[in-house]
């Protein structure tokens, strides 16, 4: 089927990663931020990985065109709560960032 589109905004709260050492090497936490930090500051997209689930959602930003948040470097590797919605398309979960604490 075509991408489920969700209309209402949700919250999910997990630590912020780079998508290729988490998908890789399974890398994450507060050792490894500084990787972390460089790879999405090389264009690698990064992900949050929700408590509970273990599911990754690759971070969008709001509208096209436009870069992530800052937050999402400063709290690289940190535990955060992202309110967003969610799009499951082609077998990835997204999750577009409306705000992050």
């Amino acid at each position: 089927g075509g991408p489920t589109l969700a209309a209402e905004s949700v919250s999910v709260t997990g630590e912020i990663i780079d998508t290729y050492c988490f998908a890789l090497m399974g890398a994450k936490g507060e050792s490894h931020r500084q990787c972390a930090i460089e790879c999405v500051q090389k264009g690698i997209p990064a992900g949050v990985l929700e408590d509970g689930t273990n599911k990754v959602y690759v971070l969008l930003p709001n509208k096209d065109r436009s870069p992530l948040p800052q937050a999402v470097i400063d709290k690289m590797a940190k535990k955060v709560t992202i309110t967003g919605k969610t799009y499951t398309s082609g077998g990835s979960q997204f999750l577009t960032i409306e705000s992050i604490k």
